[in-house]
């Protein structure tokens, strides 16, 4: 795995998370908007469904929270092994461009104007930070 890859990998995660976070949103408006049974005295299936339909929703809802937590906790492990590995670059700038690109999600714009240099003088900073850039085992 690259260093590039492997930096990369807390953004993707962080950006999948938010993508479960809006799904639990869609399931919580689809269990609240559901609609109730209908009594027009026709008669219906024995194989229909008894429990009410916004039961469906929350446990969707339910599922996707159980691994919302088990990727925000595998996230924060990951931020902290990143987190260590970054602090093992010798330059400071390498480090704080390492750190506002991948973990704070920063752009370059945002970054060169945060480090006082040129929109040039941040790539060549990033080319530099991930030769230097240790992945660790």
């Amino acid at each position: 795995m690259t260093a590039k890859e492997y930096l990369n990998q807390a953004r993707h995660l962080d950006a999948l998370i938010n993508c479960r976070l809006r799904e639990i949103d869609y399931w919580r408006n689809l269990s609240s908007s559901v609609s109730g049974m209908k009594f027009d005295g026709m008669p219906h299936s024995p194989n229909r469904p008894t429990e009410a339909p916004f039961v469906r929703c929350l446990e969707k809802i339910d599922e996707i929270q159980r691994d919302v937590e088990d990727k925000v906790a595998y996230l924060v492990r990951l931020k902290e092994e990143i987190n260590m590995a970054i602090d093992m670059l010798a330059s400071r700038d390498e480090q704080l461009l390492l750190r506002y690109r991948y973990l704070d999600d920063f752009t370059w714009e945002e970054i060169a104007r945060m480090l006082n240099v040129s929109l040039r003088t941040v790539h060549r900073i990033h080319g530099s930070a991930l030769q230097n850039f240790i992945v660790p085992d």
